[in-house]
């Protein structure tokens, strides 16, 4: 089936897409940077470096972080990171929802041509 994926550019300041959104929704169910980075098979150091560009973008911090020591780190969303995630969400769902007809047809017009193919033999 096919599928709309959405980047919202905020220039100059950046971007935001279905990657970043999906690690805060990694580090959200893990309670980890470390931890939802290896769910995505993505380096500590990308995943941070992704979480600093929204924290410029939104002027606000995504994560509450807790250092490492004998009971381990950790990170959870802050307010922010969990309305961003909230708000993308929202976003794709409407755009899905407006496209649907639109996708059914081109659907509609690669069937028809499996179907013209078929046909000439």
């Amino acid at each position: 089936m096919p599928s709309i994926t959405l980047r919202i550019r905020f220039e100059p300041q950046g971007h935001i897409g279905h990657g970043k959104v999906e690690l805060l929704e990694q580090i959200a169910a893990f309670g980890s940077i470390s931890a939802g980075a290896r769910q995505m098979n993505m380096s500590y150091k990308r995943a941070w470096d992704l979480i600093e560009e929204m924290n410029r973008i939104f002027g606000k911090p995504m994560l509450d972080t807790q250092k490492g020591g004998a009971r381990g780190g950790g990170a959870q969303l802050t307010p922010t990171g969990l309305a961003v995630i909230a708000r993308y969400r929202a976003i794709e769902r409407a755009a899905s929802a407006a496209a649907a007809p639109h996708i059914a047809a081109l659907v509609a017009e690669i069937d028809g041509k499996r179907g013209d193919d078929e046909g000439a033999g």
